[in-house]
C-alpha cells in the first residue's frame, strides 16, 4: 500500500427465522424422509387411512417440507456464513501484504504488494466469468472481460463516472489542503512538477489505486454488501450496508499493519468515499482513478511544503 495515500501523509435476512434455522431444515427434511419412507413401505397406505391422526401428522410434515424447501432464506446462507469467505481472504490478503512490506527489497515491495491484491482478485473474483465480473464492478468498461473490447462502451462508462470524480475532487480537496495546513502547521507552499510526474502518476492509477480498488471495493465490499443486506442505508442517493463500512475498515487496518503509524487509520475516511463511488457507478473505475487523485494531492502537498 502506498505511503502517498495519507498526509503523512451481500444474503437476505430470513423472511422466517424458523425456516432459516439448520435445525428447522433439518427437522424438516427428517420428517420428509421419514415420510416417504412410510409410505413406500408395505401397508403404509393402510395404516395411514385406517388413522386419520398418522395422516394428518404426515401431511403436515410433508407441507413443512415443501415450505422449507421453497424458502428463499433455506436456500441461501445467513448473514455470518456468507460474510466469512471473504472476510478470511481479507486477512489473509492482508497478512500477505504485510509480509511483503516488510520483507521484500524496498525497490520491488510496491509491485510485490500490487501483484498480492491482483492475484487474491483474480483467483476469487476474476476467474468466475464475465458475469460475475460485471456483478463485482471489476469489468472496468469491458477491460477485464473476456469477449471483445467495445471502445463505445468504454467510452460511454467513463463519461458516466467522470462528474462524480470532478464533483468529489471538488467538494472534498479543498477543505483537505486547509486541514493539512493546519495540521502540519505550513504555509509557504512550492512546488516545481518532478521530471519523472508520468511515473508518479501511471505508479498510483495502475501500481496503487487499481490493485486497491479490485480487491477492496471489487471483490471485498461487493461480497460484505452481498452477505450483510440487513441493515442498509441511503448516503447521497446510494443504497450503502455494512459491508461498506466493513470494507473500509479492513482497507484502513491493511495501511496501518504496514506502516504502524495511527494516523493511517485515517484512511478509512476516503475509503468511505471510494466505496460509495464504486456503488453508485456501479463499477470500481471512478473509485480508482478519484484513490489515485487522493494519493497524487497528497504526495504534491507533501513535496510542495517541505520545501524552503
Amino acid at each position: 500500500m502506498s505511503d502517498a495515500a495519507t498526509p503523512d501523509a451481500s444474503s437476505p435476512d430470513a423472511s422466517s427465522p424458523a425456516a432459516s434455522s439448520p435445525a428447522a431444515s433439518s427437522s424438516a427434511a427428517s420428517s420428509s424422509d421419514a415420510s416417504s419412507s412410510d409410505a413406500s413401505s408395505p401397508g403404509a397406505a393402510s395404516r395411514a387411512a385406517s388413522s386419520p391422526g398418522a395422516a394428518s401428522r404426515a401431511a403436515a410434515s410433508l407441507g413443512a417440507a415443501s415450505r422449507a424447501a421453497a424458502s428463499p432464506a433455506a436456500a441461501s446462507p445467513d448473514a455470518p456464513h456468507g460474510a466469512k469467505r471473504p472476510l478470511l481472504v481479507a486477512l489473509g490478503t492482508t497478512a500477505v501484504v504485510t509480509a511483503l512490506s516488510y520483507l521484500a527489497p524496498e525497490a520491488h515491495a510496491n509491485a510485490l504488494v500490487a501483484a498480492a491484491f491482483l492475484g487474491a482478485t483474480w483467483l476469487f473474483a476474476l476467474r468466475d466469468g464475465d458475469d460475475a465480473v460485471r456483478d463485482r464492478g471489476l469489468a472496468l468498461g469491458g477491460l477485464l472481460e473476456s469477449s471483445e473490447l467495445s471502445w463505445r462502451r468504454l467510452l460511454r462508462d467513463a463519461r458516466r463516472s467522470a462528474p462524480y470524480v470532478l464533483a468529489l475532487a471538488a467538494l472534498v480537496f479543498p477543505p483537505f489542503v486547509l486541514a493539512y495546513r493546519a495540521y502540519w502547521h505550513v504555509s509557504s507552499f512550492s512546488f516545481e512538477l518532478p521530471q519523472d510526474y508520468v511515473d508518479r502518476i501511471a505508479g498510483q492509477l495502475l501500481v496503487v489505486a487499481l490493485p486497491e480498488e479490485a480487491f477492496f471495493r471489487g471483490y471485498l465490499q461487493s461480497e460484505l454488501e452481498r452477505a450483510w443486506q440487513h441493515r442498509r442505508w441511503r448516503v447521497f442517493g446510494v443504497e450503502l450496508g455494512v459491508g461498506w463500512l466493513a470494507a473500509s475498515l479492513m482497507f484502513a487496518l491493511g495501511h496501518l499493519l504496514t506502516v504502524p503509524v495511527a494516523a493511517r487509520l485515517a484512511v478509512f475516511f476516503p475509503a468511505l468515499l471510494f466505496g460509495w463511488l464504486r456503488a453508485k457507478t456501479g463499477g470500481i473505475g471512478a473509485a480508482l482513478v478519484f484513490h489515485a487523485l487522493c494519493n497524487l494531492l497528497s504526495s504534491a502537498l507533501a513535496i510542495g511544503y517541505a520545501q524552503p
